[in-house]
């Protein structure tokens, strides 16, 4: 766990604020936010008539979605290196 103390910091989202409470850094935070946004920037374009519950919920899917993949990747690789050894 880390020493590090919670910091606040505030993000807009999609044209909401936010305000973000945690051990991450400032940077990290923002970082991730933008990251949000951008997602759901884009899947609004594709899909404009969505609603901010469902654009919210296929951001969250989406951003999901690419975690397991990338987590799958890297085990695999995780599990190739161990076979090598």
């Amino acid at each position: 766990m880390s020493s590090r103390s919670n910091s606040k910091t505030i993000v807009e989202i999609y044209g909401q604020r936010f305000s973000i409470i945690g051990k991450e850094s400032t940077d990290h935070i923002r970082k991730v936010a933008s990251m949000v946004d951008h997602k759901m920037r884009e899947i609004n374009r594709k899909s404009p008539s969505l609603d901010i519950n469902k654009l919210s919920i296929l951001t969250a899917v989406n951003v999901t979605h690419d975690y397991v993949k990338l987590k799958e990747a890297y085990e695999k690789l995780e599990k190739q290196l161990i076979e090598k050894d």
